[in-house]
Parts: C-alpha cells; structure tokens; sequence
C-alpha cells in the first residue's frame, strides 16, 4: 500500500499485475480483526478495505442507503438492498480507488482505519445461510457415477436430462474457509453379504463445486423464470462439498444423502458479483434433449471459471490433482433457480446453491476422489512420492477459482480445509 500523497495528491493501492483482486473484481465478504467484531469489506490487492470507515466517512452519502448494512457480520442485509444498491457501492468502491479519483486526498485520510493486509484478518463466512440447496449438474459427473454403480450403458436415470435434479441440505454445517473438519462416523456396510457396522468413514471425499447466493426473498407459491433468475443472484463462492462415500452408500435409497453430506461444506470467503463474471460468460453444453418449456433459455449462461484443487498431506507441499471449469456445468444457475421455485418454493436473502460436482470431459478434471481413483480402483500420485485413494487424516484440501482473460483475472480465493480425526 501506498499510503501517502504524492504531488498531486494520488492515493493508490499497489496490485501486482497478476492480481485477481483488481478494481474489476470487487468482492465482498465479511472480517474481524482482534480489536473489532465482523463487519462488511471488500477487497483490493492484498488490501481487506472495511466498507463502515468509508460509510462513516461519507463515501456513500448520496447512494441513499442505510449504511449499518456494513456493520452486521454478515452480508445479508446489503445483499437484500437489491442490485441496483450494491452495484452502485461496487462501482463507488472503484472511483475510489482509481488512480484519477479526485478525493484521493480525503482516502488517504481514512487509509490507516480502512485497509488492512489480508494475512492480518481473520475472514468470516459471507453470508447467513438459511437454506441450502445442492445440485447434481455435470452431466459428465452424473455419467461417471452412473457407471461406476449402475448400468454402464444406461448411467443417467431417466429423469437426468429433463431437470436438475437436486436435494435439499444442512446450511448448519456450511462453514468459511480454513475450517478443520472431523472425519465422520456413522453407519457402513464394508462386506455386502453382512449387517453394517458403526465405524468412521473410510472413504473420505470432497466434491468441487461453485454456489450462488440470492439477494431478495419471493412469496410462497411465486415462480422464478429463467429470464429473470440472474436478478435473484448476487454472486458466487467456491464450495467443497464434503462427502463420506461409505456411509453415503449405505443410506442414500430411498431418500439420498443424509449423514454422508451433512457434517461439513467449506465456502471461500469472498463473494464474487454477477457483475464481475460478466465478461467470461460462455456458452454451456448442448442440451440435445428438448426441456419443458419453463426451463428453455437463451444466451450465455455459463461461466469460463477455472477451478483447481490440490491435495497437501500433513508436511508436505500441495498436489494438483484435478483441473475443471464451470463451464462444463449441463444444467446453468438460472435453470437451478428456475426448477427450484416451478413448484411455488419461496426463496430468501442469503440462500445457498451449490452446483453439484463440477466435472470435465478428461480424467484429470474430474471433480471428487471417487471419480479421479475411479472407486478406489486408481491411485492417485502426490508429488512426495505417496499416493491416495481417498482422503487420509490431516490432509488438506485447496480448492481454488478464478477466471482469465485478456490480461484481466478474478478471483475467488481459496477454501481450504483439513481433514481431522474422527472422534470415537
């Protein structure tokens, strides 16, 4: 950070030419520091900028907003100001910061209260959840699965290319990056032919996916279009599913997952806008399968959002293990949203939709363990040497986001977790 005024007065914000956190991106998510509680920031560079210090200082008085919005530990409330307030503080943020804002004299007044290094703050989850939706949207996810355990020459049920299908989860258990998860115990059945056991999971997974925040509630029996979906998003997180493949298993018929799912899902702090994505809009696979009317589109729907993950056991460096994209997604958010609420389903501010597991058409872009050891049937090559199957004790998981293009980045930042004993 540059935190003085040269002879004309600029203030300026030093971002590497590599950043994904320029002034093109602007995210939002919520920071604590040990002498203040959570309230709303953005982020610059390697800069966390505390939105209530501009408030206070009068850089948003005539967007005619409530500006306590920025002091609750949450999101939520400057979410539900709707797109057209929060796309006027994101734009305001950038006059800010630009190097030919005029007031950078009044910014350099109020640097030393507002920006903070990022390694220096601790980041909260983003938002409140109230109700967590989970997809099932990569049809090359679905096909693998299919294979795996079904019929390989008949992998998608029947129903897959007509809907996307989803189920509902626990938001309780969805926490914000830097999370330690322990492995879960619950009900297995390791031999076919006999009664099920009380172990912890031995087959330990994540699942690589993005989710999608809403910003304003609907009443009960109203209908979301596909036309009019993108109104209701604000933005979007990487989200690590977590997943105990056994016990998943063992319970999912008649009624799908349950205690395989439930115990912990690991978002990125940063939520990125619609806004910010809108230039890597891309087109989604072909849905040659004709869809209901309700769930027909036009346009671009899809994001070129590079997604990585990388496998780092307890004190050793970080393997890549697989490389997808969004883009791969068959069924796209505004479908989700579409499909959620067709039935009457209301909506509320901070609602969670993840995509299911986001997989590619190539081995190494498979998107879960189960897929990339293919049930444990391949091992997957670490750089020190070792291999894994499936999770072990005190690995961590990195998954990272970020698109690129023409010289300009966005990022999400990372969700990371490690995985910890069970507790018996």
């Amino acid at each position: 950070m540059s935190n003085t005024n040269d002879k004309s007065n600029k203030f300026r914000i030093e971002i590497s030419k590599d950043s994904g956190f320029s002034l093109k991106n602007i995210p939002f998510g919520v920071f604590k520091t040990p002498a203040s509680d959570g309230r709303c920031c953005t982020r610059i560079g390697d800069k966390v900028i505390d939105l209530t210090v501009l408030a206070e200082n009068g850089f948003f008085d005539d967007l005619d907003m409530d500006i306590s919005v920025f002091y609750e530990d949450s999101l939520n409330a400057f979410i539900a100001l709707g797109k057209e307030k929060t796309s006027a503080v994101r734009k305001r943020i950038g006059e800010i910061f630009n190097d030919d804002n005029k007031n950078s004299e009044a910014v350099a007044a109020v640097a030393d209260k507002a920006l903070f290094n990022f390694d220096e703050v601790e980041m909260l989850m983003p938002v409140k959840v109230g109700d967590y939706t989970d997809f099932y949207s990569s049809i090359e996810h679905a096909t693998n699965v299919g294979k795996m355990f079904r019929d390989p020459d008949n992998a998608l049920l029947p129903n897959w290319l007509h809907m996307p299908v989803g189920y509902h989860g626990r938001a309780s258990s969805i926490v914000v990056s830097g999370a330690e998860i322990y492995r879960p115990m619950g009900q297995i059945r390791p031999e076919p032919d006999k009664p099920p056991v009380f172990s912890a999971s031995r087959l330990m997974d994540f699942e690589l996916e993005m989710a999608f925040i809403t910003n304003r509630p609907t009443a009960l029996g109203q209908r979301i279009s596909v036309e009019e979906a993108e109104d209701y998003i604000f933005g979007m997180v990487i989200f690590n599913d977590l997943s105990a493949r056994d016990i998943q298993k063992w319970e999912y018929v008649p009624l799908g997952p349950f205690l395989g799912k439930n115990f912990g899902s690991v978002i990125s702090p940063w939520v990125v806008t619609l806004e910010a994505l809108e230039p890597f809009r891309v087109a989604g696979p072909e849905q040659k399968t004709e869809v209901l009317p309700y769930l027909k589109f036009e346009g671009k729907r899809n994001f070129d959002i590079k997604l990585e993950v990388f496998l780092q056991p307890e004190g050793g460096e970080p393997t890549l293990i697989s490389k997808s994209n969004h883009k791969y997604l068959y069924w796209n958010m505004a479908q989700q949203l579409a499909h959620q609420t067709v039935n009457g389903c209301n909506i509320n501010t901070g609602d969670m939709y993840a995509s299911g597991t986001i997989s590619g058409p190539t081995e190494d872009s498979f998107g879960s363990m189960l897929e990339l050891s293919w049930s444990g049937k391949k091992d997957i090559k670490l750089n020190d040497g070792s291999s894994r199957k499936f999770i072990m004790d005190n690995d961590t998981i990195i998954m990272k986001a970020y698109c690129e293009k023409d010289g300009t980045r966005i990022d999400f930042g990372e969700s990371v977790t490690k995985i910890l004993p069970a507790v018996e």
